[in-house]
């Protein structure tokens, strides 16, 4: 048998085959067992210690759709940029789940990729690929990953299908401040965007979904680490409770440093601390964490993923401890 070729060093994992032709690689090569065919005209390197899908589905999902706008980068022209829900898991915003016609949740490793261009350029044509003619007027676009994407704030405005608090996470995430604190990384690393760039968006020009888009931009905060604290602080000001404060630090009378608490009314000493499902010295590490804020004499409320299902007693149990301490 004739060992198969080593394909070039300079071709990445996923390269377009003008590329690879014009590095020397016969047509036959590009018809070997170990290069998949993504889309019409990529290759990509099939690699075999690559490690396990991640275990969330939310997970799962946001790496699906990564690798399916990273597969069809090589195909991308210049007046071309990868958008919607595809830019959107390319700066790893959190979308919501996807699920098939049974209501399982959905593979996303073969879905469609969304892909714009700028004026009056021709639509991408090709199985796999949504297409869409974006104004230059309203559009930005940038670079993330080596490809080309829309701008966070013109892929939040591009999502204006979503419901409002999906929309509310999603601009969480892209204006986050990454302020210091104990133990917190990536201090001071910059935002996606800011609020007002969101309120730019709003305002700038016609686009669908625009009374969502305003509606969600008064929501947005820049210090919720994840969507389900997100949602759960809508959910808490829907019940028309008090807005609580996120992610702070509390201390002790001595100065003590107890941990940092998803949301909280700190003058109160009530915190409401999401639990998603946590194993090993995380777990520990949490249950001590909260054993000291009890100890010192805060009501602490633990959502678990079966609570969050349940808002109702959500806001029952926050609207008692508030009561309790007023």
């Amino acid at each position: 048998m004739t060992a198969r070729r080593p394909l070039p060093d300079e071709l990445d994992q996923r390269f377009g085959i003008a590329v690879a032709s014009a590095s020397g690689v016969a047509r036959n090569r590009m018809r070997a067992s170990d290069l998949d065919i993504p889309f019409p005209g990529v290759r990509r390197r099939i690699l075999h210690d690559l490690p396990d899908p991640p275990f969330d589905p939310y997970e799962r999902q946001a790496h699906e759709r990564l690798e399916r706008a990273l597969d069809y980068a090589p195909r991308l022209t210049d007046a071309q940029f990868v958008s919607h829900e595809s830019a959107a898991a390319v700066l790893g915003a959190p979308l919501p789940m996807v699920l098939d016609e049974h209501g399982e949740i959905a593979d996303l490793s073969r879905a469609s990729v969304h892909v714009s261009v700028l004026g009056t350029g021709p639509l991408p044509r090709c199985s796999g690929v949504i297409g869409h003619r974006a104004n230059p007027e309203t559009t930005r676009v940038g670079t993330a990953r080596g490809i080309r994407i829309s701008d966070a704030a013109t892929t939040w405005a591009s999502l204006a299908h979503l419901q409002v608090p999906d929309l509310v996470a999603v601009g969480d995430y892209f204006c986050r401040r990454w302020r210091p604190g104990v133990g917190r990384k990536h201090v001071g690393r910059r935002s996606f965007c800011t609020i007002d760039d969101l309120r730019k968006v709003t305002t700038g020009g016609r686009r669908r979904g625009i009374i969502r888009l305003r509606e969600a931009v008064e929501l947005v905060r820049e210090d919720s680490w994840s969507p389900r604290e997100t949602k759960l602080r809508l959910m808490l000001c829907e019940a028309h409770l008090p807005e609580p404060q996120l992610n702070i630090d509390v201390r002790d009378d001595d100065g003590r440093f107890l941990g940092c608490v998803d949301l909280a009314y700190p003058e109160l000493k009530v915190a409401i601390e999401y639990q998603s499902m946590l194993h090993g010295p995380r777990y520990a590490a949490d249950v001590e964490r909260i054993a000291a804020l009890r100890a010192a004499g805060w009501i602490v409320i633990e959502v678990t993923s079966e609570l969050f299902r349940r808002p109702d007693e959500i806001v029952r149990r926050v609207r008692a401890a508030i009561s309790e301490r007023r």
